[in-house]
């Protein structure tokens, strides 16, 4: 990733109080991807089938910038309270009872963020939208700025594949880097491969929240694979493989979308 997108993102991590622009807008310091049409997509499939791998690939492959609300949620833990907006507590809070984060509460930090969101060249949601009042949200904000998606890039996987991934999944506590101790091991056990931190299992990867987070995902987001398909924009793509097979399968169907009109 380059310096630019890498300042980008940490922008979008950090929210109103990062790189702020006279007009109260968070500044997008990456270089909008060349061409006239670049890549814009959400990610969408049941927790543990890698889209955070896959985030992170086709951010390489498309010069885009990879946003993802799961991560602004982290970072906002390790502000300082008077670093927090006010959304950015609010969700806190509601993470804190292990609950569900409402979407007014997402659409607020999105919007925190949206001039990185719309200004940005080519992004890739990971995280979000999860309901379809989010995704109406999102396709209202980007209709006021004459943008639109390009695809959304649904991963399927068996559920008993889920869990493994999930039970096996660990995160870089620095750069948020994720390695799976079977399928994509570190060099170095427990040391991240790409800046040396320290490589953590999540609490929502423990086999006793496993069943919480998918029983979330079928009730809240799953329906947005039905909304995105009505709209012609659903790319399902089988996440099986190596991450580079299914990178590459992921580019294929993108294409084949584009070649038919859907981009």
């Amino acid at each position: 990733m380059s310096a630019s997108s890498h300042n980008d993102r940490l922008q979008w991590l950090q929210g109103p109080g990062a790189g702020v622009r006279p007009d109260n807008r968070v500044k997008c310091s990456v270089v909008p991807a060349t061409g006239k049409n670049p890549w814009r997509l959400v990610l969408l499939g049941a927790p543990g089938v890698g889209k955070g791998t896959q985030a992170e690939l086709l951010t390489q492959r498309l010069n885009a910038c990879h946003l993802s609300t799961g991560d602004v949620f982290r970072a906002a833990g390790k502000l300082r309270e008077c670093e927090q907006s006010n959304a950015m507590k609010a969700a806190l809070e509601f993470m804190r009872r292990g609950e569900l984060v409402p979407d007014a509460t997402v659409w607020e930090m999105v919007c925190e963020r949206s001039h990185c969101l719309l200004q940005c060249g080519g992004f890739i949601l990971d995280g979000f939208p999860r309901t379809i009042a989010q995704a109406e949200s999102l396709r209202k904000l980007m209709e006021a700025d004459h943008i639109a998606l390009s695809a959304v890039v649904n991963y399927e996987l068996p559920v008993s594949e889920i869990v493994q991934r999930l039970s096996g999944r660990r995160t870089c506590e620095k750069c948020k880097s994720v390695f799976n101790v079977k399928e994509r091991p570190p060099q170095v056990e427990g040391v991240c491969d790409r800046c040396n931190g320290r490589l953590i299992q999540r609490e929502d990867d423990r086999p006793e929240a496993i069943t919480v987070r998918l029983e979330a995902y079928e009730r809240s987001t799953a329906p947005l694979i039905r909304f995105y398909e009505n709209l012609g924009l659903l790319v399902p793509v089988v996440a099986k493989g190596t991450p580079d097979e299914i990178l590459a399968r992921t580019m294929e169907k993108m294409h084949e979308l584009a070649k038919s009109g859907g981009k």
